[in-house]
């Protein structure tokens, strides 16, 4: 049996309630060439039924089922029989994007990182919001990543491992495990050594992780005042021995107190805020591009149109996210990099099926993001103002993006073709396009002529006016 490339873990304990949408969104990822290792911790529900259930189903689910011993000693037994290149970790009641471990892989090797760390999801009964917490873009050494850490370092973002993408061979090679003996902080400090050994670490912007908050404190999970006070001051003695390792002598003292910040800022962790300041927030199901199920099943012109431009906003949203755009902004950002002419307003409106104000809104938006620089002016021949679109550095770093957008576009339309069966739709298709041009032809020009009679009979009067 060949390895796969990537083991999900997920450590399993009375979770029937949401098990079956946790395990449903891992087996049905994109990326299919996984293992699922399921760690049945003595639930007393019917936790471990649903895990048999996956594994008869689905030869990439294998089950391990043990005496109650806590999500550490879990992560443990399935670290030992784990054959992933990679590994990824999600928690019971949580769930994936469809798209996660195709990104994570996908930036993983193209970087050649030791540890991929993505935005997530945050749910709170119906509301999500978008967290993370590195605005950088790309490879960081561990000392650049350990100074964006040390800015909020009892946040989420970088002590779960949920988030997170990890080589196999590292966590082997330097003999790492979760500590047993120690409950939720086991995660942090896994994190920590893990993050010592690593040479590399990059980012991903695009949330692919719905974190479900329903833990509640740690004092409400059972650990009393003096446990909690102890576990805070055990985390930070690793947090600190941390950046004694990787700071000298004088960087370390120069960042002391930004160290000890830790202390004050792991004090409020785990507890839930109410939903009125959760802050950012949309209602679950509106944090991505909505498909409506009716018109995809649907077989009419409209809604194989309504397909297409589905299908690519589908591939450009994760993209879009990570930019901080809109899916909108982010397909003109892609039509203007390419096309290379003059436009009226009034033309690239109706190019992006856009109202002109809302065309006008994502102008600017590019433009303060020095993504683009407009150069607008008037044509001798017929008057018309027109701009032309100049891209700009920051915008042509997300070329080699585009064309992974594009890749993946096609390699869904032309998913289990044959060449031969590809290169024939690709000629008839070309022969189709030529029909619709043909017939568009026409209008189009009879469009052209209209706008250069208004433009000359508006000249006349104007100079008639001038010379009566």
């Amino acid at each position: 049996m060949m390895e796969p490339k990537v083991s999900i873990i997920v450590p399993v304990y009375n979770a029937e309630e949401y098990l079956e949408r946790c395990v449903d969104s891992i087996l049905n990822q994109e990326f299919s060439d996984l293992e699922l290792i399921l760690v049945n911790d003595g639930s007393s529900d019917r936790s471990g039924e649903i895990c048999r259930r996956w594994e008869e189903q689905d030869p990439r689910v294998r089950v391990i089922s043990k005496e109650n011993s806590g999500v550490s000693d879990s992560r443990n037994m399935a670290l030992d029989q784990a054959r992933g290149t990679y590994l990824q970790f999600v928690d019971s009641d949580d769930w994936l994007t469809p798209d996660a471990t195709r990104l994570f892989v996908r930036r993983a090797e193209e970087t050649g990182c030791d540890l991929v760390i993505s935005d997530f999801y945050r749910v709170s009964g119906d509301l999500v919001a978008h967290k993370g917490d590195i605005e950088e873009d790309g490879t960081m050494t561990l000392e650049e990543f350990a100074s964006h850490m040390m800015e909020n370092p009892a946040d989420f973002y970088y002590g779960v491992l949920w988030n997170k993408l990890y080589r196999r061979e590292l966590v082997e090679r330097c003999h790492l495990r979760m500590d047993r003996n120690i409950s939720r902080c086991a995660d942090f400090m896994f994190n920590l050594e893990y993050m010592r050994h690593a040479e590399s670490i990059c980012t991903l912007r695009t949330p692919v992780y719905y974190y479900l908050k329903r833990k509640g404190s740690l004092v409400s999970q059972g650990m009393n005042i003096t446990k909690t006070v102890r576990m805070k001051l055990m985390m930070f003695e690793y947090y600190n021995n941390f950046y004694k390792h990787i700071l000298d002598e004088e960087d370390y003292e120069k960042n002391r107190l930004q160290v000890y910040r830790f202390l004050v800022d792991s004090a409020g962790d785990g507890i839930v805020l109410p939903s009125i300041f959760f802050s950012g927030s949309k209602r679950l199901g509106r944090e991505r591009t909505r498909v409506s199920a009716e018109a995809v099943a649907e077989d009419s012109i409209l809604a194989e149109a309504y397909r297409d431009r589905k299908l690519l906003e589908y591939y450009l949203e994760p993209l879009a996210l990570r930019c901080g755009l809109s899916v909108g902004e982010t397909i003109l950002l892609v039509y203007l990099s390419r096309e290379k002419r003059e436009f009226t307003r009034e033309e690239l409106a109706d190019l992006m099926n856009m109202s002109r104000p809302r065309l006008q809104a994502a102008i600017q938006k590019l433009s303060g993001r020095g993504m683009i620089r407009m150069e607008e002016q008037k044509e001798k021949k017929n008057g018309r103002r027109v701009f032309t679109a100049h891209v700009q550095p920051a915008a042509c770093l997300l070329f080699k993006d585009f064309e992974a957008v594009r890749r993946d576009y096609f390699g869904a339309r032309f998913k289990g073709f044959t060449q031969e069966e590809r290169d024939c739709y690709l000629e008839l298709t070309e022969r189709i396009q030529e029909n619709v041009r043909a017939v568009l032809r026409q209008p189009a020009a009879a469009e052209a002529d209209a706008e250069k009679r208004r433009r000359t009979g508006k000249q006349r009067y104007q100079k008639q006016k001038r010379n009566p």
